[in-house]
């Protein structure tokens, strides 16, 4: 069925189908019956692959990664399409339109997308206030939610740890883990914060404030997969140093490499991350060296190229602790979750 829909959505405008889809799902799950009907159909619920993880309980391992709900707005619906966490964001501290439209672009030879989305964001202040709204109507939910949190594009790098800590301090009450991203490839500069001595003031500085809270909460840092294997190594030791929580490896790639879509298609699309299929690859070499290197001491979510069940076992074999789905959602369709966490118990 999802196929059929899928070929139908994708003869429009990608971002302008990612919010059609998302608001006519919240506009069923504000129908009880049909909430339960869709919740029965995607969700799965098996205690055998909840997991405990930063202090938290995941109900399941397969999360969704930032940049699908930036804005807070479908918590709800992702709850009920079987989700064990969501990572919201990424988040600045002022609204950001983002980068000029379109900007969010298909490449179905290769099940894959390519975005330079810019951080666009409602800001730190609202999106705070719509959780702290949700958080009260929900507070039964089970669902974990991470805060991806980034610099506003006119904010100087050598001025980037104030952001992160801006955002930081605002959603700290109603996140239960932190993502800092400096990996993205659509604000000019930003990968540039991946370099030792500048991820060493942004992420010291939260942990410094995380310290001091009464109870503070997981940072974590999500890298580039284009890193070199130095640069690998410097986080490494910057996580072991600054003692972070975990990583989340990894984010979109500026690599053309291996595309199946011809050249000058992809050359017509022109700047930005590439995610989907031709990523699982290079991510899960990214995953297995991090992996071995740290030890096991600080735990990695897999995040790149996860359309499967199969995927997703092979990210947990390269020593992934959770992952998480992006890609793989728009063009496997909402039964995603339950079809890797059904793989997942079958082949335990």
């Amino acid at each position: 069925m999802y196929p059929l829909i899928r070929s139908i959505l994708f003869n429009f405008p990608t971002e302008d189908v990612h919010y059609f889809s998302m608001n006519a799902l919240r506009t069923a799950c504000k129908i009880p019956p049909v909430k339960s009907i869709i919740q029965s159909n995607f969700s799965f619920n098996d205690a055998a692959l909840a997991k405990d993880l930063f202090g938290l309980h995941f109900k399941n391992p397969v999360g969704l990664g930032a940049g699908f709900d930036k804005n807070a707005l479908y918590l709800t619906e992702l709850e009920t399409l079987g989700f064990g966490f969501v990572e919201i964001g990424t988040i600045t501290p002022k609204p950001q339109a983002g980068n000029d439209k379109p900007r969010l672009f298909r490449l179905p030879q290769d099940k894959a997308l390519i975005n330079r989305m810019g951080f666009n964001n409602d800001g730190v202040e609202i999106i705070a206030e719509r959780l702290a709204t949700w958080r009260g109507e929900n507070s039964h939910s089970a669902m974990v939610i991470g805060g991806n949190i980034g610099k506003n594009k006119l904010t100087a790098n050598k001025d980037a740890w104030k952001d992160y800590e801006i955002c930081f301090r605002q959603l700290f009450d109603h996140v239960d883990y932190f993502v800092v991203n400096v990996s993205s490839p659509n604000t000019p500069g930003l990968r540039a914060l991946q370099e030792k001595d500048a991820l060493l003031k942004i992420l010291g500085n939260l942990q410094h404030i995380n310290n001091g809270m009464n109870k503070r909460k997981p940072l974590l840092l999500k890298i580039a997969p284009d890193l070199t294997k130095e640069q690998l190594d410097d986080i490494v030791s910057l996580a072991l140093q600054v003692k972070l929580d975990g990583l989340v490896a990894t984010n979109t790639t500026i690599s053309r490499e291996g595309l199946l879509t011809p050249g000058s298609e992809v050359e017509k699309i022109g700047a930005g991350g590439l995610s989907g299929q031709p990523l699982l690859k290079h991510a899960t070499e990214v995953l297995h060296y991090l992996s071995d290197q740290l030890n096991n001491e600080i735990p990695v979510i897999a995040s790149g190229g996860i359309f499967s069940g199969a995927d997703a076992a092979q990210k947990f074999a390269s020593g992934a602790s959770l992952v998480q789905v992006w890609t793989g959602f728009v063009y496997e369709g909402p039964a995603i979750v339950k079809n890797i966490c059904t793989y997942l118990r079958k082949n335990r």
